[in-house]
């Protein structure tokens, strides 16, 4: 079992920044894919990013060049830095996790959810 726990979220200006984090607790944190996934009011979940332990790391399109993934397995937490931030950007944040090296993009791939955090991006 996993359990996830984000934090970083809040109210930022179109083009500021903000750094998420997502804190794992449980065994084997190494073997596991971390995901950031989002939603928007009235929209479905999709997809962010993703590192899996080992391998290549994968994004969304309309993240790419402004987000960035990482972990630290040192201490189960993985990141998500937010740059260059849109008013679309604006969503509650999900930390998923999933055993395995692919860094899926789907939703019902991912075992694991946290409760999320809200980003609001201002114009």
């Amino acid at each position: 079992q996993v359990q996830l726990v984000e934090s970083g979220g809040g109210l930022v200006q179109a083009g500021g920044s903000l750094r998420l984090s997502c804190a794992a607790s449980g065994r084997s944190f190494g073997a596991y894919t971390m995901a950031w996934f989002r939603q928007a009011p009235g929209k479905e979940r999709e997809f962010v990013a993703a590192i899996p332990w080992s391998g290549r790391i994968n994004y969304a399109d309309s993240v790419k060049g402004r987000y960035t993934i990482s972990r630290d397995n040192d201490k189960r937490t993985v990141y998500l830095q937010m740059n260059s931030l849109k008013p679309e950007d604006t969503a509650v944040y999900y930390c998923a996790a999933r055993r395995g090296s692919d860094a899926s993009n789907l939703v019902g791939t991912y075992d694991y959810w946290g409760q999320g955090t809200q980003v609001t991006v201002t114009s």
